[in-house]
């Protein structure tokens, strides 16, 4: 499916009564699961530890 199919079948999806602001929050949530996804398949991931040690170091 191309980009285009996807971005199509998402909107057809939505309620006819969605509003725009919906349907965008409705795409962009796509993309980052589908980053995350493709993040997870390249192996671009960090353990739970990892992620608890940056965010220590992010509360200082």
């Amino acid at each position: 499916m191309t980009d285009k199919e996807a971005i199509k079948a998402l909107v057809e999806a939505q309620p006819d009564d969605a509003t725009f602001d919906e349907i965008l929050g409705e795409l962009a949530f796509s993309r980052r699961v589908d980053r995350g996804l493709a993040d997870v398949r390249e192996g671009r991931v960090i353990s739970d530890e990892q992620m608890e040690q940056r965010v220590r170091q992010w509360s200082r």
